[in-house]
């Protein structure tokens, strides 16, 4: 009976010593869980937080771009019918280097516009002077000073002269933001006549292949002829010549393809590497369903982004002279000051220690070795080169517009011309193939017949995307206003 006492006393004190163990294990586990969980919440957290970050900057962005669409009259890109066409456009008016470059210097020309307002206001200084000294003359003044001085500076600008150059900064910020326009129409233009003309080029790389090949088993019957004797050597010369001169136009064609797929890229930010794999529409799927007018009032030159900046310059300069002759005036500066003083800095504040003082007074150069009357001049001399640079802004909106109206008028009646002489063509072809299937015409023949049907479709091709650029030059020179 003791010995079995015995036994549970000491298994007792066993559970004892490890029951706490376990216990204590779990524990530890439990708090590493927690640690591991807390831990990857944070780095959940973190992920969440850079990823709403990216999402903000891209939303932002998005939002910047729509509002610079504004600039450049998206719907009226959106009559070509090619949703390829808006999407390079969009990418261009997000993306484009240097339609950022004139939105940072909007930015420029802003903050410079700040910095010169601050000139309208006064200024105030204020420091800490600390002062320690020592010598038998101040006896008991030995030992740490503390000083505050406050200076305060104003210029009143009762002639308006800072005012106007604050003015005059405007014009120049406000002449920025019609730039920033302009260089976004300027790269929605480029971006569109670009990518017009790959699509162009595709269509008439896909006639060109044919030609190749119609002059390639041209070249071959005559070879064929040439030994029966039918056709002579000089021909047979001459269609080898033809056949190799169709392959480098061919080259020719796909080399200027991928030059414009290069800038097409560049235009819309994105490495030229994926140039050739863009997506684009196809010819005959474009169909401009836009309105040319006949006629464009000239009233259209004055919403121009370069006539209303030549207008701002204008007003500028206007501005500038009234400056300049401000400067013989005299200025008038008020001024104060308050200091601090005391030896001790628990004291430092109390109006016991406080010193002050408020002063005006009115300056005038009397010498400045003619400087005014230089600056005045210039002044003026600047003003009329910005007058005259008006008026020619003016005759070149002008020209611009009637050149474009002149090259849609000619080139719509060369488009118009040429497709009479394309259904000619078909006409004269079906004809040939009935020659052919009777056994009138040869095979030779009617592949010679076939090139020139070709060739004129080409033409066409040519002339059509031709009349689409002159549509965006117009579209350019009124300002978007169509």
């Amino acid at each position: 009976m003791k010995k079995i006492i015995a036994g549970l006393i000491v298994l007792s004190f066993g559970f004892m010593n490890t029951l706490p163990v376990i216990a204590a294990s779990k524990v530890e586990k439990a708090q590493i869980e927690t640690v591991k969980t807390e831990k990857n919440v944070k780095k959940q957290t973190r992920a969440e937080k850079r990823a709403q970050k990216r999402a903000e900057k891209e939303a932002k962005k998005i939002k910047q771009a729509k509002n610079k669409l504004d600039y450049i009259n998206m719907p009226w890109f959106e009559q070509f019918n090619d949703d390829y066409l808006n999407g390079y456009i969009v990418k261009a008016i997000l993306n484009n280097k240097d339609a950022q470059m004139a939105t940072i210097a909007v930015d420029e020309y802003y903050q410079a516009a700040r910095a010169q307002l601050a000139g309208e206001l006064p200024t105030v200084n204020a420091g800490f002077l600390p002062a320690y000294t020592q010598s038998d003359m101040l006896g008991p003044l030995d030992g740490w000073f503390f000083g505050l001085p406050i200076l305060v500076n104003y210029e009143a600008d009762l002639f308006l002269k800072n005012h106007d150059k604050t003015k005059s900064s405007k014009k120049l910020y406000e002449a920025s933001i019609i730039d920033e326009r302009a260089a976004y129409i300027s790269v929605a233009s480029t971006v569109a006549s670009v990518y017009l003309n790959i699509v162009k080029l595709d269509e008439v790389i896909d006639i060109q292949e044919e030609i190749v090949e119609l002059r390639k088993e041209i070249f071959e019957l005559m070879q064929i002829s040439n030994e029966e004797g039918i056709v002579s050597t000089s021909d047979l010369v001459k269609a080898h010549k033809s056949y190799v001169a169709g392959q480098s136009e061919l080259t020719d064609l796909k080399k200027n393809r991928s030059i414009l797929l290069n800038q097409l890229a560049v235009l819309i930010g994105e490495s030229s590497d994926k140039a050739e794999t863009f997506e684009r529409a196809k010819y005959s799927d474009i169909k401009f369903a836009g309105v040319i007018p006949e006629e464009i009032p000239s009233v259209i030159i004055t919403k121009r982004p370069d006539f209303m900046k030549a207008e701002k310059m204008v007003e500028k300069s206007g501005i500038d002279v009234r400056v300049a002759r401000k400067e013989f005036l005299p200025s008038i500066n008020i001024g104060g000051f308050g200091l601090f003083n005391a030896s001790d800095l628990g004291s430092l504040f109390t109006t016991n220690n406080l010193i002050w003082g408020l002063s005006g007074g009115i300056m005038a150069n009397l010498f400045r070795g003619g400087r005014k009357v230089a600056n005045l001049k210039m002044k003026k001399a600047e003003y009329e080169r910005v007058l005259k640079n008006y008026e020619k802004t003016n005759l070149i909106a002008i020209q611009e517009i009637n050149d474009s109206m002149v090259s849609i008028k000619n080139d719509r009646k060369k488009f118009d011309d040429n497709t009479k002489i394309l259904k000619l063509e078909i006409q004269d072809y079906k004809l040939a193939e009935l020659k052919y299937e009777t056994g009138v015409m040869s095979k030779l023949d009617l592949n010679q017949m076939r090139e020139n049907l070709l060739d004129v479709n080409k033409l066409i091709v040519d002339n059509n995307c031709e009349l689409w650029v002159d549509y965006i030059s117009l579209y350019k020179a009124t300002g978007t206003n169509l």
